[in-house]
C-alpha cells in the first residue's frame, strides 16, 4: 500500500484532463462489433479500460496500442473456442457490458471479478439474461456465463443500474431477429444512457427510442468511422474543478466538450449551486472560490461526484444535504461512509444517513490521514481535501487512482500552491 503525503493549502494552475473512460468504453466495444479496424486516440489507459480492452481481446478482437494513447481495434471475427478467461479486474463497466455481449456472442465466458465487484448487484439484469437463454453460475470470484442470449422483449428498472441498459443496447443488435427493451420506473444516471445511445448512433445502430421504448433491429454489426477521438473526463476533471472552488486563483481544466453528454458536467451547475465562480471559455473550464454556502445535492444522476463535492461542502457555510445517495454503498467502497469517514478524520462535521449525508460547513480542515479503501474517488477527493486543510494528507492507498486515471498525482503536482 503507497502512502503519499499532501501538503496543505490552495492549488491554482491548468490541467489537461485525460480520455472520458465512460466513452472509451462504449467505443471500444463497438469497435470491436464491426466490420473494419478501428483507431481510438485514448489520452490516458486507466486499468478499467484496459479491462474492457483485455476481455474484448479475450473474446475474439484485436486490441493493441500502437502508440502512446492511440489504441488499434480489429473487430471480432470469430469467438474461441471456450471456456475464455474474461478478466474484469475491479470495473463494474466492464464486467455489465460484456456479459449480455458474451452471450449474444455464445461465447463460453469465465468473468474474473476483483476488489468489491463479486459484491455489486447484477440483479435484475441477470434474471433478464437468464430467461432469454443464458446460464449464469456464480463460483467465487468467478461468473461463468453459458449458452446463446436470444433476441425478444426486455425489461429492466431505470434506478438499479444504467449499465444494465447500456448493455443490452450494445448486445442485442447482434442477434437474429428483433428486440424490444422497456425501461420501467425511474431513470437514475440517464446521461450515461445517452452516451450508450450517441455511441450506437455513431456506429449505425441507433435503436428506436419512444418514451423509455426502444425497438432495436437485430441482426446487425456496427459501422464505426475509421479513426475517433475520445473525448476529456467530466468525472475525472470534478476534482480539479474543485480544487478550485477552494481556490481565490483558481484552476482551469483544458480538454473538456462542452456538449458533452456525460451526466457528471453537472458538476459546474452543483459548484455554481455552493457559490463557486464558473468560467466555460475555448481555452477551458475555470473554477475559483466565491462565498461558498451549503446546498441541497442530489446523487441520484451524478453518484461518483459526491465524495469531491462533499469536500467543497465541507468548508462551505451553513449546512448541505446530500440526498438520494444510496447506490454509494455499492461501489469500490460504500462511498457514503468513506466519505464520511474521510472528512471526519480531516476535522469535518458530517453525518451519515442510510442515504445521503450532512455537512454542517466549518472554516478550514486541519488535516490528517485518510484511508483510501481502495477507492480511486476517495483517493482523489482526499487530494482535493488537502487544498482546503491547515495540515498535511495522508492518503493510505494513493495507488489506487490508476483504476480511473493513472497519472492523476502527476496531474496534481503540476499545479502551483501548497506548502513545500
Amino acid at each position: 500500500m503507497t502512502e503519499r503525503v499532501i501538503a496543505p493549502g490552495q492549488r491554482s494552475g491548468q490541467v489537461k484532463i485525460p480520455a472520458s473512460k465512460s466513452q472509451a468504453h462504449r467505443l471500444l466495444i463497438c469497435a470491436a462489433l464491426g466490420e473494419r479496424e478501428v483507431l481510438l486516440r485514448c489520452d490516458g489507459i486507466s486499468r478499467d479500460i484496459a479491462a474492457t480492452a483485455a476481455c474484448l481481446n479475450a473474446l475474439g478482437a484485436e486490441i493493441r496500442e500502437t502508440e502512446a494513447g492511440t489504441l488499434r481495434i480489429r473487430p471480432i471475427e470469430s469467438v474461441p473456442a471456450g471456456p475464455l478467461a474474461l478478466p474484469c479486474g475491479e470495473s463494474g463497466s466492464t464486467l455489465r457490458f460484456l456479459l449480455p455481449l458474451a452471450g449474444a456472442l455464445g461465447a463460453e465466458a469465465d468473468f474474473h471479478m476483483e476488489g468489491r465487484l463479486p459484491q455489486r448487484p447484477l440483479a435484475p439484469l441477470d434474471r433478464a439474461l437468464e430467461e432469454h437463454g443464458l446460464r449464469l453460475k456464480r463460483d467465487g470470484d468467478l461468473l461463468r456465463c453459458r449458452g446463446q442470449l436470444r433476441s425478444g422483449d426486455y425489461s429492466l428498472p431505470g434506478n438499479v443500474s444504467s449499465q444494465y441498459i447500456s448493455g443490452l443496447l450494445m448486445a442485442l443488435p447482434l442477434l437474429e431477429g428483433d428486440s424490444r427493451l422497456e425501461v420501467t420506473g425511474p431513470v437514475e444516471s440517464a446521461g450515461y444512457i445517452a452516451m450508450t445511445e450517441a455511441a450506437l448512433a455513431l456506429a449505425g445502430l441507433e435503436p428506436v427510442k419512444t418514451g423509455w421504448h426502444y425497438a432495436i433491429s437485430g441482426g446487425r454489426r456496427a459501422a464505426l468511422p475509421g479513426e475517433l477521438q475520445v473525448e476529456g473526463d467530466w468525472s475525472n476533471a470534478a476534482f480539479f474543478l474543485c480544487m478550485g472552488a477552494l481556490s481565490e486563483e483558481g484552476v482551469t481544466v483544458r480538454g473538456l466538450s462542452a456538449a458533452s453528454l456525460q451526466g457528471d458536467r453537472a458538476v459546474l451547475a452543483v459548484l455554481g449551486a455552493l457559490g463557486a465562480r464558473v468560467e466555460e471559455t475555448e481555452a477551458g473550464v475555470t473554477v475559483r472560490r466565491g462565498e461558498l454556502r451549503g446546498c441541497v445535492i442530489d446523487a441520484a444522476p451524478i453518484p461518483d461526484l459526491i465524495p469531491v463535492l462533499c469536500v467543497a461542502a465541507s468548508v462551505a457555510a451553513g449546512e448541505t444535504r446530500v440526498i438520494h445517495a444510496g447506490r454509494l454503498r455499492l461501489k469500490e467502497s460504500d462511498r457514503i461512509e468513506s466519505t464520511a469517514r474521510l472528512l471526519k478524520s480531516l476535522g469535518g462535521d458530517v453525518t451519515e444517513l442510510e442515504d445521503g449525508l450532512v455537512l454542517r460547513g466549518v472554516a478550514a480542515l486541519k488535516g490528517g490521514a485518510v484511508d483510501a479503501c481502495g477507492d480511486h474517488r476517495i483517493a482523489m477527493a482526499a487530494a482535493t481535501a488537502a487544498c482546503a486543510c491547515r495540515g498535511p494528507v495522508t492518503v493510505k492507498g494513493a495507488e489506487c487512482v490508476e483504476k480511473s486515471y493513472p497519472r492523476f498525482w502527476e496531474d496534481f503536482a503540476r499545479l502551483r500552491g501548497g506548502e513545500s
